[in-house]
């Protein structure tokens, strides 16, 4: 297991697209809600290997996603070098969590393993689906959903990068 540097980006999203002439885009947002984005002022923004610091100007809500105005692009034809770009802040700039929350970047690589210590695999990603959240763990090749919730779920240990979850390997 590896675990992550505590310098290492944290990805948030990434810029979907434009949106009318003034230089606003379109953000696809990984927070939840999706504007807590917004609470971030400050940016990294990296696309095909570069990164650049940006700084939000303005940002809001619009339908089911959000828009912003970063600061140095002014029209669209600014902005649309934006497009795909995908957008990360610093792990100390995230907020103190209480006990037993997580960041969902903090589970991605987390070993998981059941009460009788055979691996399920590795957490590649986390989904919300209403009730609650599922984590998506891979195995030799193959997918499997675990909710992310009690009973199911024993421990985190962020440290060890290790979850323990009462499951069966072969369900």
């Amino acid at each position: 297991m590896i675990k992550k540097p505590s310098d290492s980006p944290v990805i948030l999203g990434h810029i979907s697209g434009l949106f009318g002439v003034r230089g606003w885009v379109k953000i696809h947002s990984d927070t939840s809600p999706r504007e807590n984005i917004l609470s971030y002022k400050e940016w990294m923004l990296s696309q095909n290997g570069i990164g650049k610091s940006v700084r939000i100007r303005q940002g809001k809500r619009q339908g089911k996603g959000v828009i912003v105005q970063l600061e140095g692009f002014e029209d669209r034809t600014a902005a649309e070098v934006l497009i795909g770009a995908e957008i990360s802040i610093q792990m100390d700039q995230l907020k103190p969590l209480e006990v037993n929350e997580y960041y969902w970047s903090d589970l991605m690589g987390c070993q998981v393993m059941n009460q009788q210590q055979e691996s399920l695999g590795e957490v590649v990603t986390m989904m919300e689906t209403g009730a609650n959240d599922v984590m998506v763990v891979k195995r030799q090749g193959s997918e499997q959903l675990i909710p992310f919730i009690e009973p199911w779920l024993l421990d985190v240990d962020i440290e060890k990068q290790c979850i323990t979850v009462d499951w069966e390997a072969d369900f």
